[in-house]
Formats: C-alpha cells, sequence, structure tokens
C-alpha cells in the first residue's frame, strides 16, 4: 500500500489508492488524530497502526463558539510572475475578461420570458426564485446579490428585467444600484410593454452593439480578481488541487492581484490559521464575527456546527468538519488576510479576502461572482458540472476524475500525488482563460446563481 504522510507530526497517513487515513502507529483512545499537522478529531476507541482510521473510529472535536486572541504571523510569498493578461478595459477601470451579454431578472416571476430571450439572442440569463414576498434583511440579501451581478465587469452589457409589481422594482433597484453605465445596463418591466419579446430583444440587440465597442487589450495581472471554491471534496483534495489553488492565490497576490475565500462552515476548526494571518486588529476582529456569526446561525436553527462533511465527502475520505477545513482552506495559500466581506460587498482591496457564505456550491459561486471575482478556481474530487456565471475552473484532487469525466474537469492536479510541481502549469491555464480560452462549464452552456436565503417568505 503506497501511503503520504502530509506533515511530520501527522499519527495518520493517506492511502494513495483511496484518499483514507491509515494509522501510522497505535493510537490510544480519547487520543488525538493528527493530520496536517493538526488535530481533525478523536479516537473514539484504540487504533492500531495500519488500521483505517475513518467515521466508525473518530470524532470531531469542535465545540460551540470560541474565544479568540490575536496572534499575527506573516509569512514571505513567491516571486511575482512576469504575466500580462488581454482584458476588456470598462469606461470606469474595471476589467472584464468576457464580453457577454446578461440578463438579470429583479424576480423569479420572469424567469422564463429571461430563458426565452436568451435562447433568441444568445444573451445568458441567470434565474432564481426571489425578488418578491421578502421581507427585511433577506430581502436585501437578494437585492445585493443581483446588483453585484449587475454591476460585474465581465458582461458588456446587461439588461435588467423586471415584472413591474415586485418588491424588488426596476426603480427600488435602481436606487440600490447607485451610478451606473448608462449605455451598459438597460431596464424593462414586462408589465410595461405590449410584447415584452420584442423589446428584450431590441433592447438586447442594443446593449450586443455597445459590448462590440470593446477590444481586448493588455494589462497587468494585478488587476485579477479570482474566487477559490471547493465541492465534492475527497481525501486527496487537501493534497493536490487545494495546496495548488493556494499557490496559485499567493503568486496572484504577490503580482498584485486579488483572492477570495469563502464557505465559511468549512473554515471551523482551520480558523485560527486565518486569523493569525489577519492584516491588523480590526481585520482580526471581523473574521472572528465571521466565525461566530455563522455558529451562531447553526444553532439558532437548532444544529451541530460540525454537521458536515457529506456523504460524499465521507466515501471519499474525509471524516470530520476539521479536516474537510484543514483541506478546504488551504486554498488561500500563505496569504495575508485583508478584508472580510459579506452578501453583495465588492472588492475593494488587493490581496487575500474572506467572504461570508455557506458552502453549498451554487451559493458560494453566486455569492464570488456578486463580489467581482472574474473567474473561480474550484477544486473536486468528486466531480460537479456546475458554473457560475463567471468561467468557472473545475481542477480535479485525482487524475481518475479527470479521465472519467474530461467534459467537466478543466485542469487535473492528480499528478501532484507523484511529486510534480504543477504551479507553472495552473498559471498558463489561468491566463489563457483570462484571455478568452473557454472553460467546460462555458463550453457546455452550464451558468447559473442561488441566492441565499435565511428569512420569512409572505
Amino acid at each position: 500500500m503506497r501511503q503520504r504522510q502530509i506533515h511530520p507530526f501527522d499519527n495518520v497517513a493517506v492511502d494513495i489508492e483511496t484518499g483514507h487515513k491509515v494509522a501510522l502507529c497505535d493510537i490510544a483512545e480519547g487520543e488525538n488524530i493528527i493530520k496536517y499537522g493538526y488535530p481533525i478529531g478523536h479516537a473514539v476507541r484504540a487504533i492500531k497502526k495500519g488500521e483505517r482510521v475513518h467515521v466508525d473510529n473518530i470524532r470531531t472535536n469542535l465545540k460551540e463558539k470560541l474565544t479568540y486572541i490575536y496572534q499575527p504571523k506573516s509569512f514571505a510569498l513567491p516571486k511575482a510572475p512576469e504575466y500580462t493578461i488581454e482584458a476588456y478595459v470598462r469606461p470606469n477601470g474595471e476589467i472584464g475578461i468576457r464580453n457577454d451579454i446578461w440578463i438579470v431578472n429583479t424576480v423569479g416571476c420572469v424567469n422564463k420570458v429571461s430563458e426565452r430571450l436568451s435562447r433568441l439572442t444568445g444573451a445568458k440569463c441567470f434565474t432564481h426564485p426571489y425578488g418578491c414576498s421578502q421581507l427585511g434583511e433577506d430581502h436585501g440579501v437578494t437585492e445585493q446579490i443581483l446588483k453585484g451581478l449587475v454591476l460585474h465587469p465581465n458582461a458588456g452589457g446587461v439588461l435588467v428585467l423586471g415584472l413591474g409589481c415586485e418588491n424588488n422594482n426596476i426603480e427600488r433597484f435602481k436606487k440600490a444600484l447607485g451610478k451606473y453605465d448608462e449605455k451598459r445596463v438597460r431596464f424593462l418591466n414586462a408589465q410595461d410593454c405590449e410584447d415584452e419579446i420584442e423589446e428584450g430583444i431590441s433592447l438586447i440587440r442594443q446593449l450586443q452593439e455597445y459590448a462590440g465597442t470593446f477590444r481586448r487589450t493588455k494589462v497587468p495581472l494585478s488587476h485579477l480578481k479570482v474566487g477559490l471554491k471547493c465541492g465534492g471534496s475527497d481525501g486527496f483534495s487537501g493534497i493536490t488541487a487545494n495546496p495548488l489553488i493556494g499557490q496559485f492565490s499567493d503568486k496572484l497576490i504577490a503580482a498584485g492581484g486579488s483572492t477570495v475565500l469563502t464557505e465559511v462552515p468549512e473554515m471551523f476548526g482551520a480558523e485560527t490559521i486565518l486569523m493569525e494571518r489577519c492584516a491588523d486588529k480590526e481585520v482580526f476582529e471581523k473574521t472572528v464575527k465571521l466565525i461566530n456569526d455563522f455558529k451562531d446561525y447553526f444553532t439558532e436553527h437548532g444544529q451541530e456546527i460540525y454537521e458536515n462533511p457529506s456523504p460524499g465527502n465521507k466515501e471519499g475520505g474525509i471524516s470530520t468538519l476539521e479536516e474537510k477545513s484543514l483541506g478546504c482552506t488551504q486554498k488561500g495559500g500563505m496569504a495575508t488576510v485583508v478584508d472580510v466581506l459579506t452578501y453583495g460587498d465588492r472588492i475593494t482591496r488587493k490581496g487575500l479576502n474572506l467572504l461570508n457564505g455557506p458552502g453549498n456550491d451554487m451559493v458560494a459561486v453566486t455569492n464570488l461572482a456578486a463580489a467581482g471575482c472574474h473567474m473561480i478556481l474550484f477544486s473536486t474530487g468528486r466531480g460537479t458540472p456546475l458554473g457560475a456565471p463567471v468561467p468557472t475552473v473545475k481542477i480535479s484532487s485525482n487524475s481518475k476524475l479527470a479521465e472519467r469525466k474530461p467534459d467537466w474537469i478543466d485542469f487535473d492536479a492528480g499528478n501532484v500525488l507523484e511529486g510534480r510541481d504543477l504551479s507553472e502549469e495552473l498559471m498558463q491555464y489561468i491566463v489563457a482563460v483570462a484571455n478568452g480560452q473557454e472553460t467546460k462549464n462555458e463550453i457546455n452552456g452550464y451558468s447559473e446563481i442561488a441566492i441565499f436565503k435565511d428569512g420569512v417568505t409572505l
């Protein structure tokens, strides 16, 4: 059996064939199981050397809310890569790596109109069930996420499509939107015209003409904003794909760019690693609030904070939330945490940002897109066809998945298990995507959104 011990302090290794853990020594009942150099739980019975370590003999150490102390650490980043990208420079100075036309609905009632317009014009539509019958903060989250999509620079033009009687009506939404380019953003209330399809097509054609005035030009790599996400993780994710993404994140930040790490529940058990890297006490306090507020969200709904990993994660060899989190947060590399964002916030600081939100794949990629990420790096050990509104680069943690699902996977990180350094190869691929190379989700036409909901529906 081929095994990989990740950290010298570990008392388990990973079976290279299955991704499951194997005890490197006898482990007593109650003793911590160490992986990545940190405890991932404790043994609920004595475990013999060579025995598999999994859900039958390990339990989480996670508790409810904790008290944290700011103990800052900083780490040297790699040399900045000397790359430029070719992007569309918008009038406000932002850049887009795509020049699509987007249809953003204010309300779910016009979803089918949006889909029909998309089929007739080639514009991308993003359907959702919200925008009406929501109250307070819940409605505000919908408004802010849709605002982030309308303002996203990957869209050369946006048609905001409303019904006319919804809570999130166009006049209200314009106030939330603030300043916008009137050439780039057009509005249509379906109730206000005789033929919403004819009118919609006319407006989209105007937007397409406007988008056609933009051309790709060379800009520094520092303009790039990249979201970091994992889904369908397995026992290899924290060894191959996630550390590889972390290496890219550090390189991009060294070049002056930005990355965004989300999935707050999948920081539980690894949050102190991120807190140590906060730029200052203010960012540290925001990170503590991010973690504790999400723990409160769990407990207020009568749920245990460690009700994770998923069945697929467990089948792939992940046993506890700490193990999942320690693998997940590696996507953030070693860079300093410069800001903490919530729903609808847009990236304003260069460096590693943390973003509020659940681990749910559709909600997480939507949040990342709304924050302004030009693309998303999405590691997976089980595979998923999901695509965000922006290019969604699927990075497989193992080569078997890449071979079995070539229509889903963009980049195979499995060879990291054999000791290969794929960091430069991944950087070149990401630059190619930024320059226009389509990802599998784009080729397949898979792009969708899901908005986080936590409130009353009327």
